[in-house]
């Protein structure tokens, strides 16, 4: 069955409509695997050492050869934590560095036609929550928001 596409105009490609539920799922069967490898294998790899990886989210790309997988240091984002991007990047190029190995064990732990080949990117969703989390907090913005409360019940 063919996905819905939307058409923007005459001599314009078709943009599908988001991913697709074959695409979810197979992330979704992707991320869970990843974290069974991540929480059993060890990794020699000196940026990994003391680290605890989140996997946030893996995208798939249409025909679920290509997956990005997102992820967040545990702890980070939480109650406003962040983490610095330089303590961030290591471990995600380590990750990539390391991203054949985990294909190679991923592919004996699914069960799908292709094991995707994996790229790693941090999670930047929890810092951009937590920005606007400290505009609301913004005096002026606060002031605004309950004018805009009062208003609404009158």
């Amino acid at each position: 069955m063919k996905r819905e596409t939307h058409k923007s105009g005459k001599g314009h490609k078709a943009e599908t409509l988001g991913p697709s539920q074959r695409q979810l799922r197979a992330g979704e069967l992707v991320r869970h695997a990843l974290v069974e490898i991540l929480r059993e294998e060890e990794l020699h790899d000196e940026a990994l050492q003391g680290v605890s990886i989140t996997i946030t989210e893996v995208r798939c790309s249409p025909d679920l050869r290509h997956a990005t997988v997102f992820v967040e240091p545990l702890g980070a984002g939480l109650g406003g934590v962040t983490i610095s991007k330089d303590k961030i990047a290591p471990a995600v190029e380590a990750l990539n560095r390391h991203a054949k190995y985990l294909r190679g064990i991923l592919g004996r732990m699914i069960d799908m036609k292709f094991t995707p080949d994996l790229r790693f990117l941090h999670d930047e969703s929890f810092n951009e929550a937590a920005r606007i989390d400290a505009l609301f907090l913004r005096p002026e913005i606060a002031r605004d928001l309950r004018h805009s409360d009062d208003e609404d019940e009158d």
